[in-house]
């Protein structure tokens, strides 16, 4: 295999997009491309763009220019935008983004490699490569797992709940489920290459295999991913409560390598506002599917997401949410302040909410969230638990890693207080120390 030029690839917004890029990752190296080390050095780059809300587009503009500028200043010869934005705004980059050489959608990824060979052996190639979202990987696809002893792993693809904000049905498509031994499969090889930790990834992963011909539910999948001898860890993600059944709580609460920690993204509380989102759930069940979680599942660590100044909120209704959160005192909580994004029904929706009262509503809530977390990190102390370590902090030098209620990417972090650990490995460690999101811990001694 002839040895080609040097890439760097950066991904941008969510784990799902994280996995795309390790699948063109993977595609790129198979077919003689090197990964650089830095951008600086690469003769390639990609840039795996996130457009969900305006945050995520500035981000992705502000990274394509600045890279844009190794072109004039670096070694880049090929400047590649990929990923949601692309599949978003086909019509406007190529007008807007003149440095870029060549955009790919959500649905053309995969064929990185061919479009990249086809532009260095013609002269006057399309720019644009955005075709219908239908494309899933499988344990098949080549990928590059760029988190060592962690990994994601994308059990399905595109989203067909149409919430009322957003846009990634419209990016990614309709939901569709890999098979479970495609999935098992790729857990199955995560797991012989020393990945300790699976996090289970897609827009909405309760409703796994519902689309699949014979039906499986997502809590028979988790089953047979527990059955992996060499995996410790299988985290779920993003797990909507309105698809959240009986049989999901048993097998979180019976299987011991599956993480007691469920991410639930409620985004509200308030009977109109659920209702206005499309979210079709009500506050009512929401509360009785916390109450499960908690009563049945007493360490249960819970992770939910929010969103702060969707149209029409009133001072009351926020005020409500506040109450809720104090009430349950959720383990992690992530709130965001209403993106208004074209292309979705919310767009056009009355009472559009000021900046500065969407920004002073977020800060009263992310402030009672901070009390929150220190309180229950401070529970903690003295108690024991398992810690993944996955490196060495840059900061003050010590062994980190997390718990199985920290979340790679989103939540805290453990330093080991003193000693040495092997990286990728999990040790039991008493906690000794607290701050809102961190913990400090020391490994127990072993005894033969």
């Amino acid at each position: 295999m002839n040895v080609k030029e040097s890439i760097s690839l950066i991904s941008l917004g969510c784990p799902k997009n994280l996995v795309d890029t390790e699948v063109m990752l993977g595609s790129l190296v198979e077919n003689g491309y090197r990964v650089s080390q830095t951008e600086e050095d690469a003769q390639i780059i990609i840039v795996n763009t996130c457009s969900f809300i305006e945050e995520a587009k500035e981000e992705s503009i502000e990274t394509i220019l600045e890279l844009a500028e190794l072109k004039k200043n670096g070694n880049c010869k090929l400047l590649v935008v990929t990923g949601c934005m692309v599949q978003r705004y086909r019509d406007d980059l190529e007008k807007e983004l003149p440095e870029v050489d060549i955009f790919i959608g959500t649905g053309e990824f995969q064929n990185v490699v061919d479009i990249i060979d086809r532009l260095k052996r013609t002269q006057n190639p399309s720019k644009r490569y955005v075709g219908k979202p239908e494309f899933i990987y499988s344990h098949e696809t080549p990928r590059l797992n760029t988190r060592g002893s962690s990994a994601y792993l994308k059990i399905a693809e595109g989203c067909s709940n149409f919430c009322s904000y957003c846009v990634i049905g419209k990016i990614r498509g309709k939901h569709r489920s890999r098979t479970p031994d495609s999935i098992i499969r790729e857990a199955k090889n995560l797991a012989e290459i020393g990945v300790k930790e699976i996090n289970l990834i897609g827009q909405d992963t309760t409703l796994y295999g519902s689309d699949l011909n014979p039906k499986i539910t997502f809590a028979e999948l988790l089953r047979k991913l527990a059955k992996i001898e060499k995996l410790s860890w299988i985290r779920t993600l993003y797990t909507h409560p309105a698809h959240f059944t009986e049989s999901l709580v048993q097998v979180i609460k019976e299987e011991e390598k599956i993480c007691n920690y469920v991410d639930l993204p409620i985004q509200h509380i308030n009977n109109r506002i659920l209702k206005a989102m499309n979210r079709r759930i009500t506050s009512d069940s929401i509360r009785k599917l916390l109450g499960i979680l908690r009563n049945d599942i007493p360490d249960i660590c819970i992770r939910t997401s929010l969103i702060i100044g969707f149209p029409g909120e009133t001072d009351d209704e926020f005020e409500e949410l506040l109450e809720f959160v104090k009430e349950v005192k959720f383990e992690r909580l992530g709130a965001f302040q209403y993106s208004r994004e074209e292309d979705t029904p919310a767009f056009s929706y009355p009472g559009h909410i000021r900046k500065e009262i969407k920004e002073e509503r977020h800060g009263r809530l992310m402030e009672i969230q901070r009390n929150i977390a220190m309180e229950n990190n401070k529970k903690l102390l003295g108690s024991s638990t398992k810690v993944l370590i996955e490196g060495i902090s840059p900061v003050n030098g010590l062994f980190q890693g997390r718990t199985p209620c920290q979340a790679p990417d989103i939540d805290g972090l453990t330093s080991l207080a003193r000693g040495n650990a092997d990286i990728g490995e999990i040790y039991d460690v008493t906690i000794t120390g607290t701050d809102e999101y961190d913990l400090i811990g020391e490994i127990i001694p072993s005894h033969p």
